[in-house]
C-alpha cells in the first residue's frame, strides 16, 4: 500500500465540497466535513484508518475536528442516533480508542478527551486510560505504555483490555516519533 497516496486520499475526502448533488439525495445527510458525514454511522470509523498509513497525528487531528460536531445541547447529535451508535461513537473517542473493524477484537487508538477514564469488567476487572500532561497544546501522542512498558502498537487488542491494567498515554505537542509508525504495529498486523 502506499502509504501516503492512501493519506492523501482520505484527505481529500474531509476537504472537497460539502455540498451533495444528484436526484436522489437524501434529506438527512449531515455532519459533513467534505464528502465525510459524521451524520452517516457508516464513516465512522474513516478517521480512524490514517493509523493504518502510520500516520496517527492525523488521526488525532480528525477525531478531534469531528468531536466538535458533539455538544451538550438538545440538537447535540449531529445525526440520527440510530440504536446509540453515535453516542457510542463518541464514548469510544473520548476514551481514546475505536473498533474500527469490531470483529477484529482490536481497538485503534486515536486521542483520548479525558484525563482518566474507567472501564468496570468483570470478576472486578479495572482497565485505566490514563492522559499525562494534556492540555489544549499538546494534542498528539508522544508516548504510550501499556501496564508500565512502553507501547508502540497504534491499536489494543480487546483481550488486553479484558486482563485490566492501565493504558498510560503522554500526551505533547508534537507527534511521538516512534509510537504508531511502523507497519508491523499496525490494526490487523499483531501475532495471534
Amino acid at each position: 500500500m502506499d502509504k501516503k497516496r492512501f493519506a492523501d486520499k482520505l484527505d481529500s475526502l474531509f476537504s472537497v465540497s460539502s455540498v451533495v448533488k444528484g436526484e436522489n439525495v437524501s434529506p438527512d445527510i449531515s455532519g459533513m466535513i467534505g464528502q465525510y458525514a459524521q451524520g452517516n454511522e457508516p464513516s465512522h470509523h474513516i478517521a480512524y484508518l490514517y493509523n493504518y498509513a502510520t500516520m496517527p497525528e492525523k488521526t488525532a487531528d480528525r477525531v478531534r475536528q469531528i468531536a466538535k460536531l458533539y455538544t451538550n445541547k438538545e440538537d447535540g447529535l449531529c445525526g440520527n442516533e440510530d440504536c446509540g451508535q453515535m453516542s457510542a461513537w463518541y464514548v469510544f473517542s473520548v476514551i481514546g480508542f475505536y473498533p474500527v473493524n469490531p470483529a477484529s477484537g482490536e481497538y485503534v487508538i486515536g486521542v483520548p478527551f479525558t484525563q482518566e477514564s474507567v472501564l468496570q469488567l468483570p470478576d472486578g476487572k479495572v482497565f485505566r486510560v490514563i492522559a499525562l500532561e494534556m492540555n489544549e497544546k499538546n494534542k498528539y501522542i508522544k508516548e504510550i505504555k501499556l501496564n508500565g512498558e512502553v507501547y508502540l502498537k497504534s491499536f489494543i487488542k480487546h483481550s488486553d483490555i479484558m486482563k485490566g491494567g492501565v493504558l498510560e498515554i503522554t500526551m505533547a505537542p508534537e507527534p511521538g516519533k516512534e509510537w504508531g509508525r511502523a507497519i508491523d504495529v499496525l490494526p490487523g498486523k499483531s501475532a495471534r
